[in-house]
C-alpha cells in the first residue's frame, strides 16, 4: 500500500498544492514554519478522519476561506482507490471512499494504516493518562474493529452513569437500580477492553524493547507496565467498593477509562530520570513497535510519517533509526526535515529511490 498523489485545499497554510510521491521515500525540506508538518497531517487525515495535531476540524481551514479539501489516490490491495475529506464552515465533515460517503468514520479507520512519529508525541510521556490510553487504542482500532465499536459503547454507557451520577447529587436521591442498569453495560464493554489492551500489551512490549536496543545500540534497559483498575479486582467489585466516593464526587472513578501505562528506563521512571535523548528514542521505538505490530497482524505496510525526528537525537541514534525505517520492512515513508542536503546526501548514499519536495510558504515543489 502506498500514496500516489495527495491534493489540498484551503487546508491550513496551503491555499492549494498537489505532490506525487515515491512509492518508497519522500523527503519534505525547508525552513520552520513553511508548511512541512502540515503535509504530514493531511495525510494523516486520509487515514484517521481527522488532525493530528488539532481536533477541531475548522481551525484546519485556512484563514479567511469557506472550506478545506484533502484527496489522496492510493495504491491498495492490487487497486486504486481514493479518499476525500472535506468540511465547509458550520457543516458537517464529509469523508468519502471512492466516492461513497461513510455513514460513520468509524468503518475507515484502519484501511489505510499509518503511524506518525512526532516531536508532539512528548506528551506520552509528560501529560496524564489520557494521551497513554489513546496511543493504546489508535494501534488495537487499526486492527481490531470489534475493539473500537466496544470501545465507542463503553464511553456512551460511562457519560449516561456519569450523567445519572449528577442527577443524584442535584435531587439528593439515590437509586441504586437505576444506576446497576449502567454498570452491567459498562462492565461487560470493559471487561472486553480490558482484555483486548492486556493482550496487546503483553504481545507488545518485546517487539518495542528490540526497537529500542536497536535505536540505543543497547545502552538502556525500557519497560511498560499496563496500569488498571481491573488488573486486582473485577470491575464489579471495584465499581461496588467505589461508590461511596462515586456519588460525592458525582463521576465514575474507576474502569478502563482510567487505564495507564508506566514508562521506565533501567527500572527507574522514564520521565524523571530519562535525558532527552533517551526520551525521544523511548517514543520512536513505541511508534516503530507499533508500525511492526499492525503491520504483522493486518499483513499490511503502514504508511510511516517522520516529523523532525533529528530534534534531540545524537548522530549515532539518527544512524540507527534510518537504517531502520530504509531497511525492506519499512514501505513508504514521509521525513521531513530543515536541511535538504542532510536528507538527499543520506537517502543518495543507501541507493533507496526517493524524492525531495521544497516546502516554501505553503506551496510544495518537487526538486530533480
Amino acid at each position: 500500500m502506498y500514496l500516489k498523489k495527495l491534493s489540498v485545499l484551503n487546508f491550513k497554510n496551503y491555499p492549494e498544492a498537489e505532490l506525487l510521491f515515491s512509492n518508497h521515500i519522500n523527503c519534505l525540506t525547508g525552513n520552520n514554519g513553511e508548511g512541512k508538518t502540515n503535509v504530514l497531517d493531511a495525510i494523516h487525515y486520509l487515514s484517521f478522519c481527522k488532525s493530528f495535531f488539532n481536533p477541531i476540524d475548522s481551525q484546519n481551514i485556512l484563514h479567511e476561506a469557506p472550506f478545506f479539501l484533502i484527496q489522496g489516490s492510493y495504491f491498495a490491495n492490487d487497486k486504486d482507490e481514493e479518499i476525500y475529506c472535506g468540511l465547509k464552515r458550520n457543516q458537517k465533515k464529509q469523508f468519502k471512499r471512492n466516492k461513497k460517503e461513510y455513514q460513520r468514520l468509524a468503518d475507515h479507520i484502519g484501511l489505510f494504516p499509518l503511524v506518525m512519529i512526532s516531536p508532539a508525541d512528548s506528551e506520552l510521556i509528560t501529560e496524564g493518562s489520557e494521551s497513554r490510553r489513546r496511543f493504546i487504542d489508535s494501534v488495537i482500532a487499526q486492527f481490531d474493529r470489534e475493539y473500537l465499536e466496544s470501545l465507542i459503547s463503553y464511553n456512551k454507557v460511562l457519560s449516561h452513569r456519569n450523567a445519572l451520577l449528577k442527577q443524584f447529587g442535584d435531587s439528593r436521591r439515590f437509586d441504586k437500580e437505576s444506576l446497576e442498569i449502567w454498570d452491567m453495560q459498562l462492565i461487560g464493554h470493559g471487561n472486553k477492553g480490558h482484555d483486548t489492551r492486556k493482550k496487546f500489551i503483553n504481545s507488545f512490549i518485546p517487539i518495542f524493547q528490540r526497537y529500542y536496543e536497536l535505536i540505543s545500540g543497547g545502552r538502556e534497559k525500557v519497560g511498560i507496565q499496563y496500569i488498571s483498575h481491573l488488573n486486582d479486582a473485577s470491575f464489579e467489585e471495584a465499581l461496588e467498593r467505589a461508590l461511596p466516593r462515586d456519588r460525592t464526587v458525582e463521576y465514575t472513578t474507576v474502569g478502563i477509562h482510567k487505564d495507564d501505562l508506566e514508562f521506565t528506563i533501567n527500572g527507574y521512571p522514564l520521565k524523571k530520570y530519562a535525558s532527552q535523548g533517551q526520551q525521544k528514542s523511548f517514543l520512536i521505538a513505541l511508534k516503530l513497535a507499533q508500525f511492526d505490530f499492525i503491520k504483522n497482524i493486518k499483513q499490511v505496510t503502514p504508511i510511516l510519517l517522520l516529523d523532525d525526528i533529528y530534534d534531540k537525537l545524537d548522530d549515532l541514534r539518527v544512524k540507527q533509526l534510518m537504517e531502520l525505517v530504509c531497511s525492506d520492512n519499512f514501505g513508504q515513508l514521509f521525513i521531513t526535515d530543515t536541511h535538504l542536503t542532510r536528507l538527499s546526501d543520506l537517502f543518495k548514499a543507501s541507493n533507496a529511490d526517493f524524492k525531495v519536495f521544497k516546502i516554501n510558504n505553503g506551496s510544495a515543489k518537487e526538486l530533480n
